[in-house]
C-alpha cells in the first residue's frame, strides 16, 4: 500500500518535503494543481533544492522561470505534458519560422474545452497562438479572445465530448478562414482522460533524474520539447 500524507498551507511544508528527499534519494516532484498556487510551490521547491516537474498552468511564468534559475534547480517546466500534442505545437513553431505570413489575411478563432475545475485558459492554447500568430503576417490573436467552454451542456453539444469524459478532458479547435471565407482551415486535438499528460510527466521526471545524475551542462531549466528530442517520444 501506498502512505498519503496530506501536508497544509499552516504546517512545516518545507520539513516534510525535505523529510521525503531523504527518505527517497533522487525524488522529483510533478506539480499539477492550481495556478495560484504556482509560485509559491515553485519558491518551496526551490528552498528545498528538490527538482521537479512543473506542469500546471498559469501564475507568473516570468517569475517561476526566474526563481528556478536563481536558484540553481533542476526542473521540466511546460503548460503542456501530452507528447503528441508537444510534438504538433513543435511543429507550428518550425512551420511559422518557416513560412512567416502563410495565412496573410486570414482570420482565426480559437474555442477550448476543459473540465469545469480549470479555472485558467488552456497554456497548450496560448502556445499554439504564438505560432498560428506567426502565420498570420503579425496581424495577430490576443489570448483573450480564446474561447473557453466550461459549462456541461455546451461541452456536450457543441464540442462533443462524451459525458463520461466531463471531469477530465482537453478539447481544442484552431479555425483560420481567408478573407473572402471561400478557404478554411482547422486544426483540432481532442482528449478524453489524463493518461495522456501521466505519461509525458512520468517521461519527463526520467529525463531530469538522467539529467541531473550525468550532471553534465550548465543547462537545468528544460520543457517537453527538450524531452522528446531526447528519445521520449520513440
Amino acid at each position: 500500500a501506498v502512505e498519503v500524507r496530506m501536508v497544509g498551507t499552516d504546517e512545516d511544508r518545507r520539513g516534510a518535503l525535505e523529510e521525503a528527499m531523504e527518505k527517497y534519494p533522487g525524488m522529483v516532484v510533478i506539480d499539477f494543481t492550481l495556478p495560484a498556487a504556482v509560485n509559491e510551490n515553485a519558491e518551496l521547491y526551490c528552498a528545498a533544492g528538490c527538482p521537479f516537474v512543473m506542469g500546471t498552468t498559469g501564475g507568473d511564468r516570468a517569475k517561476l522561470m526566474d526563481d528556478v534559475a536563481s536558484a540553481g534547480l533542476y526542473a521540466v517546466i511546460a503548460p503542456q505534458m501530452g507528447k503528441q500534442i508537444v510534438a504538433l505545437q513543435a511543429g507550428l513553431e518550425t512551420m511559422a519560422e518557416s513560412f512567416p505570413a502563410a495565412f496573410g489575411g486570414y482570420t482565426m478563432t480559437v474555442v477550448e474545452s476543459h473540465q469545469s475545475t480549470k479555472v485558467d485558459t488552456s497554456g497548450t492554447a496560448k502556445e499554439l497562438v504564438k505560432s498560428f500568430n506567426g502565420m498570420l503576417g503579425g496581424e495577430g490573436f490576443s489570448n483573450d479572445d480564446i474561447e473557453m467552454v466550461r459549462d456541461e451542456e455546451g461541452q456536450l453539444g457543441r464540442m462533443g465530448v462524451p459525458k463520461e469524459a466531463l471531469s477530465g478532458h482537453a478539447y481544442h479547435t484552431y479555425e483560420l478562414t481567408s478573407a473572402d471565407g471561400s478557404v478554411t482551415f482547422q486544426f483540432q486535438h481532442n482528449v478524453c482522460g489524463r493518461s495522456i499528460y501521466a505519461e509525458g510527466s512520468v517521461d519527463a521526471a526520467v529525463f531530469l533524474a538522467e539529467r541531473i545524475a550525468a550532471g553534465a551542462g550548465d543547462k537545468k531549466v528544460f520543457n517537453m520539447v527538450d524531452v522528446l528530442k531526447s528519445g521520449a517520444m520513440a
